[in-house]
């Protein structure tokens, strides 16, 4: 008996191919799309699209000017914080030795201190008095335009016209002390400008008088944006015109409150001319009015001027004015929550 045969194996076959191609991955249909377009944009305008570093070419002036003007000067001063450089001679490294210095220094603290206060003060006085400038101004009565540029006047005028005018009114026999002893007052002049403290003040004085009309420009921008509304459902609900400013003007205006306190303490670090105008060179009696710019001028300055030691001054400047925008940046952000 014989045993079946099995059929002869025939050549394999291979299975078939269902696969397909793999599409194209998303990045080549984005970059196929982009390129379409563009050609549809400059067939419609008749435009060229250039390389992607076409717009700095625009920009390099600007980065130049940027770049020579501020980025240099401050890597400069940083550099020259490290040595013992004076005006007419170059500096050799000596290390933190200026910064040392200038924390053993009285001169040094007194000007902080001076600075220091000199921002507690002024800081909340441009915060609340231009707001409630703007709040009065804001009332659409006829004139009104004559007192917003009224109030604005002093922005514009020159810093040294203001500082004069100012030092003939402050001074021992000028116009404040003039009719109060007219009017029988005050038996003596006020010191002004010749008291450390009272110089210090006066200065303050100024820079917020000043500086009222141009913050006031930015609360009338915000409260600009407050919806009606919201006043007239309050009036309706029988709250007055206080209840209406704490209730909806200050809520809304408070992201500007931030950036005008931000703004105004970076000023009030920086504070040089109405120090100068009102108490000279020496910066009051006994230099003890002076803050931090006018300690560096001083340090800084003639043909002895240490200015190692002053870009080190400038540095803890630089510093001290970080540290309060870096504040004011997380109050925005806690408030943006």
């Amino acid at each position: 008996m014989t045993g079946l045969r099995a059929p002869a194996a025939g050549p394999a076959i291979a299975p078939a191919d269902t696969t397909t191609a793999a599409p194209p991955s998303r990045s080549r249909r984005e970059k196929r799309r982009r390129r379409a377009s563009l050609r549809a944009m400059e067939a419609e305008t008749g435009l060229r699209h250039r390389a992607w570093w076409t717009p700095y070419l625009f920009l390099a002036p600007a980065l130049a000017m940027v770049t020579l003007f501020s980025l240099w000067p401050f890597v400069n001063t940083v550099i020259l914080s490290f040595t013992d450089a004076r005006i007419l001679r170059g500096g050799t490294f000596v290390g933190l030795a200026n910064y040392r210095r200038a924390l053993d220094d009285p001169d040094f603290w007194v000007a902080t201190g001076n600075s220091v206060a000199y921002l507690a003060v002024v800081v909340p006085c441009l915060v609340l008095l231009p707001l409630a400038l703007a709040v009065l101004v804001q009332t659409k009565v006829p004139g009104i335009g004559f007192f917003r540029s009224a109030f604005y006047t002093p922005v514009i005028a020159s810093a040294v016209v203001v500082g004069l005018m100012w030092q003939w009114v402050l001074r021992s026999d000028g116009l404040v002390n003039t009719v109060f002893q007219k009017l029988h007052v005050i038996s003596e002049p006020v010191p002004f400008l010749t008291d450390s403290t009272m110089l210090l003040v006066s200065a303050m004085i100024v820079t917020v008088w000043k500086g009222l009309g141009y913050y006031m420009v930015f609360y009338l921008a915000a409260l600009g944006n407050v919806p009606v509304s919201l006043y007239e459902a309050a009036a309706i609900d029988g709250a007055g015109p206080v209840r209406r400013f704490f209730s909806i003007t200050v809520p809304q205006v408070k992201p500007m409150m931030l950036l005008v306190g931000t703004l105004s303490a970076i000023s009030a670090l920086r504070v040089f001319t109405e120090i100068y105008i009102l108490g000279g060179e020496s910066g009051g009696p006994g230099g003890g009015a002076r803050t931090l710019p006018f300690l560096i001028r001083q340090v800084g300055l003639g043909f002895s001027g240490e200015t190692g030691y002053a870009s080190a001054i400038s540095i803890l400047l630089f510093l001290l004015t970080l540290v309060f925008s870096l504040l004011g940046r997380r109050l925005s952000k806690g408030d943006e929550r």
